[in-house]
């Protein structure tokens, strides 16, 4: 009985997985069953928009692979797929390399006891032939060559799973999986930017890649000669598959932001402030998510890699730059708090302290001072802060002592808005920011050797404050949600679970009191009215009222760079949105138009007629003419 089990092998091959079944080679004692194997490999999870859309899927692909020096009735093989005459020849053409010039070799010395030689002509044009030559096809294709393969013996169609990419959007948010990305893993350390590639995340795709993969499962029954299991034999690897994701991204809003930054460097960042999840996320330049796993597409990574923009660089999340004025809102509530200043405070638009950019009338109040962004109106906001209280006796000592420690309570403040640390949203790399302390100016300045006219480019988010744009939409989440926030993550939902990951249904709240950060709505809506900073993207003839705040950050090499960020409708806000673009100038002419298109094609589904010569303006146009 036993040496006829030895001598069974069954391999069956299962939808879900491979069992093999052997008997035992020495059983002792004699066992009289097959040992079997039952492995099950899961299906990675697809990625999903907000909608239902697909973004990612699993695909197959086809490569019809072309022998060297076969014979070939091109005519006849363009007509069969359906292509116009000569495509096949120009197809090949295109797959080959360009043609490479050798060098001509070295001219001879010449030697007077000798006849002259006759020249010597110049090198043959050389390309190099990479022989077969693969050409990418559709199914249908692939289809049509394998149903006519008598026809043509030497051809070969190759096909290969791998992730697909439905439409050519959100690069920055989708990534890559590193299997599928070793010829841009290889390009990139070899390239002589590869350094850019380190400041690349991998996305969804990394972040999320256990769960999208799921587990394998390995089964081992003992089994008689008629498939009856009796028992295991071996412990068991339970089988768990992939999990889809389903994002809180909307693909066509998502597509339409892309569209509008263009070819322009910048960021922007749109978030449901009530649950944290991103609606569009666009780090500009752009790319084709497909163009980093492809392995057609080597010559297109290389430019990715060597572009002077940067594309890979994934802006909002590693990009930390100065935010500019729109910081004013956060040291006016911090202001608010620490009582450094009532919300009826005036302060006239002193030039003398800093420059204000534009005349205004005198801020008699917070809100009228965040209407017209008044730089002096800000610079007594935060000396108030961080200068020791009027009214105090103190000498030279107890003047540093104070400085020191009203400007370490307005870090801790600050800090408590999601900067100068990570916020750990679902990205594999983003960085924390900078907001500096007074051992930060002790150790650049000395003890005491930073008065208020040292530090006071703070007052108007200029000097070492950094943030990320994830970080200025979250800020702007906090004052729509009157003092907390979901850390922005883009998974709604994992799997058929209907929630994101726990980390991201925690609320977390400020030190900032809810009173204070609602001080700051109406100057936020006045600054979308005539007169106000912004009044150029107001949606008012739509009936959507806007709050936000413009910023123009400076530049010392080459035009200003432009931000606006701000949240819709002003009092039940259902989107927030952070705009940052470079070298644009100021931010009311072209950072706060571009957020105001994408909270109307949010909140409407459609853009005002009046308002569509703005995404003109936006791709190609000169923003600084926009308000002439």
């Amino acid at each position: 009985m036993v040496a006829s089990l030895q001598m069974k092998r069954a391999v069956v091959l299962l939808i879900s997985g491979l069992t093999a079944c052997t008997a035992p080679s020495a059983p002792t004692p004699p066992d009289p069953y097959l040992h079997c194997r039952e492995v099950y490999l899961p299906q990675r999870g697809g990625i999903y928009d907000r909608h239902g859309a697909v973004l990612v899927r699993n695909g197959r692909f086809y490569t019809l692979v072309l022998p060297r020096g076969w014979p070939l009735d091109s005519a006849a093989f363009n007509r069969a797929l359906g292509w116009p005459a000569g495509a096949l020849q120009a197809r090949v053409a295109a797959a080959r390399p360009p043609v490479v010039m050798l060098p001509a070799p070295p001219a001879a010395v010449p030697d007077s006891t000798r006849p002259p030689l006759p020249p010597v002509p110049p090198p043959p044009a050389f390309r190099p032939q990479r022989w077969p030559v693969q050409l990418a096809i559709t199914a249908a294709e692939a289809a049509v060559v394998q149903r006519q393969a008598r026809q043509w013996p030497g051809l070969v169609v190759r096909t290969e799973r791998r992730r697909a990419f439905a439409a050519p959007v959100a690069a920055a948010v989708l990534g890559y999986r590193a299997a599928e990305a070793q010829s841009f893993l290889y390009q990139a350390k070899t390239t002589e930017r590869g350094i850019y590639f380190r400041l690349r995340s991998g996305g969804l795709e990394s972040y999320y890649n256990a769960l999208l993969t799921g587990s394998r499962g390995a089964y081992h029954p003992l089994t008689d000669g008629h498939g009856r299991a009796h028992g295991t034999w071996a412990a068991d690897t339970l089988y768990r598959p992939g999990q889809a994701l389903h994002l809180g991204l909307d693909q066509e809003l998502q597509a339409y932001a892309e569209r509008l930054l263009g070819e322009r460097r910048g960021y922007l960042v749109a978030l449901e402030p009530t649950t944290g999840e991103i609606l569009c996320y666009v780090s500009a330049p752009t790319y084709d998510p497909a163009t980093l796993t492809d392995p057609r597409r080597g010559a297109e990574r290389r430019a990715l890699l060597r572009h002077p923009d940067r594309p890979l660089l994934n802006r909002p999340a590693l990009l930390a730059n100065p935010p500019g004025s729109v910081f004013k809102l956060v040291n006016a509530a911090v202001a608010l708090q620490l009582g450094a200043i009532p919300a009826d405070t005036s302060f006239r638009c002193d030039q003398s302290l800093i420059n204000c950019v534009h005349p205004h009338p005198r801020a008699r109040n917070l809100t009228m001072a965040l209407k017209y962004s008044c730089n002096p109106y800000f610079y007594q906001v935060l000396r108030a802060v961080v200068e020791p209280r009027p009214g105090t006796a103190a000498t030279a000592a107890d003047t540093c002592a104070a400085r020191y420690a009203h400007l370490a309570a307005w870090a801790r403040y600050v800090r408590s808005f999601g900067l100068d640390t990570l916020l750990g949203s679902d990205q594999t790399r983003e960085r924390p920011g900078f907001i500096p302390t007074p051992r930060y100016y002790d150790r650049l300045y000395g003890r005491c050797g930073w008065p208020y006219t040292t530090i006071f480019p703070l007052s108007i988010g200029q000097g070492e404050i950094n943030i990320t744009g994830l970080q200025t939409a979250n800020v702007l989440a906090i004052i729509a949600n009157r003092g907390w926030y979901i850390t922005p993550h883009f998974v709604r939902a994992v799997g058929n679970a209907g929630q994101p990951l726990a980390k991201f249904r925690a609320r977390h709240r400020t030190l900032v009191d809810s009173v204070h950060l609602a001080a700051l709505v109406p100057g936020m809506v006045a600054a979308l009215q005539p007169g106000g900073t912004a009044a150029l993207a107001s949606l008012a003839d739509v009936g959507i009222t806007v709050a936000g705040k413009t910023g123009t950050v400076q530049n010392d090499e080459g035009e200003d760079h432009a931000t606006f960020a701000g949240f819709a409708p002003a009092r039940n806000p259902q989107i927030v949105v952070a705009v940052y673009i470079e070298n644009a100038g100021f931010g009311g002419l072209s950072a706060a138009p571009c957020a105001a298109l994408i909270m109307e094609k949010y909140l409407r589904g459609k853009i005002a007629p009046k308002r569509k010569r703005w995404e003109w303006w936006l791709r190609c146009g000169d923003l600084a003419e926009q308000g002439r």
